[in-house]
């Protein structure tokens, strides 16, 4: 087949996908913005970026996905009339609005997209914190003002995957009818325990798994993530643990939801309001890292701290656990699709500071369950989540099924 992937951050959830299917002999394109700088496993062109969205309120969303929708059609009638292109199969990542246009340039081609996830009003992220977004009207119509152009993207498909059955689930029933569930998959080969792992720190101090060190990775350091609670809970592990050493890999800014109001990032926030209760002398802030430094991380990690809002599930959970870590958790909905309470890890209510505390602080004085644990999360990552040996074949598998 020819087959065209598009991203506007390719390669994106189609890392391993896309040089797979070049592999097996497919004719294998790729359509991303112009300004993506990410390295690229197949060949690409590039789309022209948008300009600056001058639209205002509830329609600014879906004008500025639109928008993007428009240039990346663009793109494709260029490459049908310039260059004779037409592919069999399109796959695009639906949260940009780049498939919106393309069956109108292409319409034999078979249409699918990578449905990440539906925004809901309710029983999802709007208004499950109030302290950082209290529950409002105008919370709930801005985020079905948002959905619109995710519901037209998947109603024009032929199909649509999704990683997670929570994120499948997140869509309506006559829309998830058309979506198959295939995790991106986890390279265990890669991602796998190390006792000779070692984490030098900007001062030059080098800890390893014989350290007490509790890790903690988000893109971004921001309440979606949890990273509000975790901090909390710092004062009293660290006096309880006074070896514990506390690694954070993210950035600053926000990746979902917004800044704060009263402090330039939510690091800032967190910093000031607990002053004078942490050690900074054992809390290394290391911000955006090369992936080998984050994966040495959860090497020599005693415990793995992930919290997150009812959301998009993170790699780095999966990743987590396919490293060996002993797990404490967030016991929302995306986590307990991977995490069993006491079996491959802990799991704490998300708002519950002493529960939060008292499972760092038993994962770091010797949980007697631990090594059963640890054993046990790499396990469920290699039995249903492998990259190599289950989720590469199975995603192969599904787009070569619409072969025309």
């Amino acid at each position: 087949m020819k087959i065209l992937f598009v991203h506007q951050n390719f390669p994106g959830q189609f890392l391993h996908l896309a040089p797979a299917l070049a592999a097996r002999g497919h004719q294998v394109l790729a359509l991303t913005d112009e300004k993506n700088q990410r390295p690229s496993p197949v060949q690409t062109v590039r789309y022209k970026a948008p300009e600056e969205n001058p639209v205002r309120g509830l329609a600014r969303s879906y004008a500025e996905y639109v928008e993007r929708g428009w240039l990346a059609a663009r793109g494709c009638r260029a490459l049908r009339n310039q260059h004779g292109y037409t592919p069999d199969l399109i796959f695009g990542h639906s949260g940009w609005g780049e498939t919106l246009f393309l069956r109108e340039i292409w319409p034999e081609a078979k249409l699918l997209v990578y449905a990440e996830l539906m925004y809901r009003t309710r029983g999802q992220d709007v208004g499950f914190d109030p302290e950082v977004a209290p529950d409002s009207d105008e919370g709930r119509v801005t985020t079905l003002a948002r959905s619109a152009h995710l519901i037209q993207g998947l109603v024009q498909a032929d199909a649509g995957l999704a990683p997670t059955r929570y994120q499948a689930d997140s869509f309506p029933p006559e829309l998830r009818q058309k979506l198959t569930v295939i995790h991106d998959g986890i390279d265990t080969d890669v991602v796998k325990p190390d006792p000779q792992a070692r984490l030098e720190l900007p001062d030059g101090r080098v800890l390893t798994a014989q350290d007490e060190v509790i890790s903690y990775v988000s893109r971004s350091l921001e309440p979606y993530r949890g990273f509000h609670r975790f901090m909390r809970a710092l004062p009293a592990v660290m006096r309880a643990r006074p070896d514990a050493q506390v690694v954070l890999i993210g950035g600053d800014g926000v990746s979902y939801g917004g800044q704060p109001a009263d402090a330039p990032s939510w690091k800032a926030k967190m910093l000031a309001e607990l002053d004078g209760q942490l050690d900074l002398s054992r809390l290394y802030f290391l911000g955006r890292v090369p992936y080998a430094q984050y994966l040495s991380l959860l090497q020599i990690a005693r415990v793995h701290c992930y919290l997150t809002y009812p959301f998009v599930l993170s790699w780095s959970l999966t990743e987590a656990m396919a490293a060996g870590c002993q797990i404490v958790a967030s016991d929302t909905e995306p986590v307990r699709e991977l995490v069993r309470d006491g079996e491959n890890g802990r799991l704490v209510p998300f708002f519950d500071q002493p529960a939060l505390e008292a499972a760092l602080i038993r994962a770091l004085s010797g949980d007697p369950q631990a090594q059963r644990m640890r054993a046990e999360a790499r396990r469920t990552i290699v039995d249903a989540y492998d990259l190599k040996r289950q989720s590469l074949p199975r995603l192969v598998e599904w787009v070569e099924g619409f072969a025309p």
